[in-house]
């Protein structure tokens, strides 16, 4: 078995994302078996839809592979990590814009590439052990695959909060920041997964959900102290307040990585009403094109996940990030602009 599992049951395509040990992170190999498929089954009469979802009961998919990114950026190579970003946003393009009914079933952890998987589709569906996130800022990037897209679309300043912070949802959470729509305890995947691909219609998702579990993020509060136009005064905001959620919130941003935060709050409020994920991927790939080079993202890495000391040393202090540097790094590329 591959790291993903691609075949036909009934009327219905199957993706299995089965890299369990790893759980279920995403390679560039895997972008590319997945985008495949799509392509053969896009005008493939025997499939009227598709079913994404993963081996094992801790992830859905945890996020990208980055070890190799690291590694080749480390030594000069930076066109690995672009034309992997290519592949991954065209696969998350098509995913958002296929001409068939794709149904996602998220358990464990879904975060970064994973979102890009499973949370641009029509119908997703989240259980109890949904942990939902998308914390690149902690590690010099930003929530791309299109995450800025969900992070504009959700409500008051909860986008905001999500993608600064790298908060995790839990299935409520989910549903309510609109990053899944529906909620189905997960010993009733299976049967829900084969009722799909017997009838190749959507029928088992309108019968048989459950009630979500309540959200738990205190959206009053987030809409409180992240209103704020930069993230400068997203801090003085919670500097002010001495309660829990102040002091929590509060150390996880200076951790953070600067430049990454002040990206992605920009790429967030440029998002309006009908904007599309090729608008949002447009700008995060100027980001993730320009990371290794003008960016913290090798530094976040190896801080994070290679030397795990934990003490990256970013080019910027919280907050103090100049908008001229946020400016450049999400000016148009040119030639190298992404092409979809």
């Amino acid at each position: 078995m591959g790291d993903v599992t691609i075949r036909k049951e009934g009327r219905a395509g199957r993706i299995t994302l089965s890299r369990e040990k790893a759980l279920n992170a995403l390679s560039w190999e895997m972008c590319l078996e997945m985008e495949s498929a799509l392509d053969a089954w896009a005008d493939d009469e025997a499939v009227a839809l598709v079913v994404i979802d993963a081996a094992g009961e801790k992830a859905f998919c945890a996020g990208g592979d980055i070890a190799e990114m690291y590694r080749r950026g480390q030594e000069g190579d930076f066109d690995y990590g672009r034309q992997f970003w290519r592949d991954e946003y065209r696969l998350n393009t098509k995913l958002a814009e296929y001409g068939k009914p794709i149904v996602s079933f998220m358990q464990g952890f879904v975060m970064g590439g994973g979102v890009g998987v499973g949370c641009h589709l029509p119908h997703r569906v989240v259980g109890d052990s949904t942990q939902m996130a998308m914390p690149e800022c902690g590690i010099g990037l930003i929530p791309d695959v299109g995450g800025t897209l969900l992070l504009s679309g959700a409500p008051g300043r909860l986008g905001e909060y999500l993608g600064l912070t790298g908060a995790r949802m839990g299935p409520g959470d989910a549903i309510a920041a609109g990053f899944a729509d529906h909620y189905l305890p997960e010993a009733d995947w299976p049967q829900a997964i084969e009722s799909l691909c017997r009838t190749g219609t959507l029928n088992p998702l309108t019968g048989n959900l459950g009630n979500a579990p309540d959200p738990a993020l205190d959206r009053d509060v987030i809409d409180r102290h992240f209103a704020g136009e930069d993230v400068g005064a997203i801090l003085a905001s919670l500097r002010g307040d001495d309660s829990e959620f102040a002091a929590k919130t509060l150390k996880v941003l200076e951790r953070g990585c600067p430049i990454s935060m002040a990206a992605t709050l920009r790429m967030v409020q440029a998002l309006g009403d009908g904007a599309t994920i090729r608008d949002a991927l447009a700008q995060e790939f100027r980001f993730t094109y320009r990371s290794m080079t003008e960016g913290d993202f090798l530094e976040g890495v190896r801080a994070a996940i290679i030397d795990k000391d934990r003490s990256p040393q970013w080019r910027h202090a919280p907050g103090e990030v100049p908008a001229e540097t946020v400016d450049h790094i999400l000016a148009p590329l040119g030639d190298e602009e992404l092409k979809l």
